[in-house]
């Protein structure tokens, strides 16, 4: 299942669940991801809220789930790990 990025947004790509991390690459405007498994992290405000949930979408990239339209403010896949 693929969720949609916020609308306008340009979303950071981290190599582990939080702002900390090492920036991957950057999805463009539009983007869709699938989400793998979610990490507890760093908490982030974005478009959909406030959430410390980051989303796994390949290995090695993480997105924040306040900028991923799941539906939820809670978990929509299983935990990483």
């Amino acid at each position: 299942m693929s969720y949609s990025v916020a609308p306008g947004v340009r979303l950071n790509v981290r190599s582990g669940p939080g702002t900390g991390y090492a920036l991957v690459r950057v999805l463009p405007e539009g983007a869709q991801v699938s989400i793998n498994c979610q990490s507890p992290g760093t908490t982030v405000s974005g478009y959909y809220g406030t959430s410390n949930i980051w989303d796994n979408i390949a290995p090695g990239e993480y997105v924040s789930d306040a900028y991923v339209h799941t539906g939820s403010d809670g978990y929509v896949a299983g935990r990483c790990g």
